[in-house]
C-alpha cells in the first residue's frame, strides 16, 4: 500500500486529502514529466452530488500506474511508499497530475 496525499480538493472522492475510493489510477503512459500524469479516478464534485457516507478516507490506498517510464511503477502498480496527487480546483482528470513521477 501506498501513502497517498491528495490536494485535489474538487474531488468526489477527496476528503481533508485523504481518498475515500479505495484505491486510483494514475494515467500518463507517455508521461516523461509529472505534468503528462493525471489521477484517471478523478470525478469532479459538484454542489448537486452526494457523498456516499459509507467509504472513509485513507491515507495507505492501492494506486495503479500507467506511466509506464516512472521509476515507481512495477507491473502497472505504484510502489512508492508515499505520493502526491496535486491539481487544486481541477474540472477533469487532465487537470490533476501525479507530483512523485519520477522518469526512469
Amino acid at each position: 500500500m501506498t501513502k497517498l496525499d491528495c490536494t485535489v480538493t474538487n474531488c468526489f472522492y477527496n476528503d481533508d486529502k485523504s481518498c475515500c475510493k479505495g484505491d486510483i489510477m494514475v494515467e500518463g503512459e507517455e508521461a516523461r514529466e509529472s505534468g503528462s500524469t493525471c489521477c484517471g479516478s478523478f470525478v469532479e464534485k459538484k454542489s448537486s452530488t452526494a457523498k456516499n457516507s459509507v467509504s472513509q478516507p485513507k491515507k495507505d490506498i492501492e494506486v495503479g500506474c500507467h506511466a509506464c517510464h516512472c521509476v515507481h511503477n512495477e507491473d502497472c502498480r505504484c510502489m512508492a511508499d508515499k505520493i502526491g496527487i496535486a491539481g487544486t480546483n481541477a474540472c477533469q482528470c487532465q487537470e490533476t497530475e501525479c507530483i512523485t513521477f519520477a522518469c526512469k
